[in-house]
């Protein structure tokens, strides 16, 4: 029977400074979340919102990881619900709010089962550092963080570090990157399969290769960031990028991944309904997290 799936929502918008991804896990729920992973089958439960503090009431203490402190309460929160559902065989599905979160989801993943493995999509690769980044968002930095890279400031007893194995960590759909990302990932054990790679391989290959690479991991975890996405399907992120994947290819991407059985966790995030077109972005996100879980045309 497949693991019964516990739906954590992450209102959080601290890492990054466009209003309204705090509502995203709001959009998604409208979309009928719940009801469509019922149909498919699925025991699921939703535990409600972790919140970040208001950024109103906040002060930036280092330009260089804006709200840092902030941000990394929020995590703890996120990693022990995580690793708490995860450790009761649940399958935990966290809707964002910005990509900072990750630290909290992939921490509490590693707390409960060791460093493990990540298939990454997204527009960019989030492996800024505070030392690289050239805004101090947070929301550009989860990756770094989980591989160990960005530094002692990010350390908690929430979660160990590194998070993820850097071998069997996987990016796809990535497109816009910083000088100091490049140069990194370039000198990593990681894979990264760059939209030129998706449109030269296909998706398919890219997807199975991307099996390969994480199967066996202690867990493996599905980071999706809407803006992976082509932005004329999904226009409610904070930054687009032009030239992402398309409609179909986002589908057949997560049902190769459900027929494969080798996903354990998913965050889906950067919804921000603020910048939507009628709920499209979080329709959406249904739609693919749907697809992960195993819905199929026929």
């Amino acid at each position: 029977m497949s693991a019964p799936v516990a739906i954590i929502g992450a209102a959080v918008d601290l890492g990054q400074s466009r209003r309204g991804v705090d509502m995203g896990p709001s959009a998604i729920r409208y979309g009928d979340l719940a009801g469509r992973i019922a149909a498919l089958g699925r025991a699921v439960v939703d535990h409600g919102n972790v919140v970040s503090r208001q950024v109103e009431t906040l002060s930036i203490r280092d330009e260089r990881a804006r709200y840092l402190p902030e941000i990394i309460e929020s995590c703890e929160v996120i990693a022990r619900l995580v690793g708490e559902r995860s450790a009761a065989g649940e399958f935990p599905l966290v809707l964002g709010g910005d990509h900072s979160l990750a630290i909290g989801v992939l921490g509490g993943l590693a707390h409960t089962h060791g460093p493990g493995a990540v298939i990454w999509f997204d527009a960019h690769a989030d492996c800024n550092t505070p030392d690289t980044s050239p805004s101090g968002s947070v929301h550009g930095m989860p990756l770094a963080v989980a591989l160990g890279w960005a530094g002692p400031e990010f350390a908690s007893p929430a979660w160990p570090l590194p998070m993820v194995q850097e071998e069997r960590t996987v990016l796809i759909g990535i497109r816009s990157l910083d000088d100091g990302e490049v140069e990194r990932l370039r000198r990593s054990r990681t894979t990264v399969f760059t939209m030129s790679d998706v449109d030269r391989m296909g998706m398919h290959a890219c997807v199975q290769a991307a099996i390969e690479i994480v199967r066996g991991a202690p867990f493996v975890h599905l980071s999706f960031d809407m803006d992976v996405l082509e932005p004329e399907w999904a226009p409610g992120v904070g930054t687009p990028v032009r030239g992402g994947i398309s409609y179909r290819e986002s589908h057949l991407a997560l049902e190769l991944l459900a027929d494969a059985g080798v996903i354990d966790s998913m965050e889906i995030v950067e919804v921000n309904p603020v910048l939507d077109r009628e709920n499209m972005t979080g329709h959406l996100a249904v739609e693919l997290v749907c697809s992960a879980l195993g819905k199929r045309i026929l």
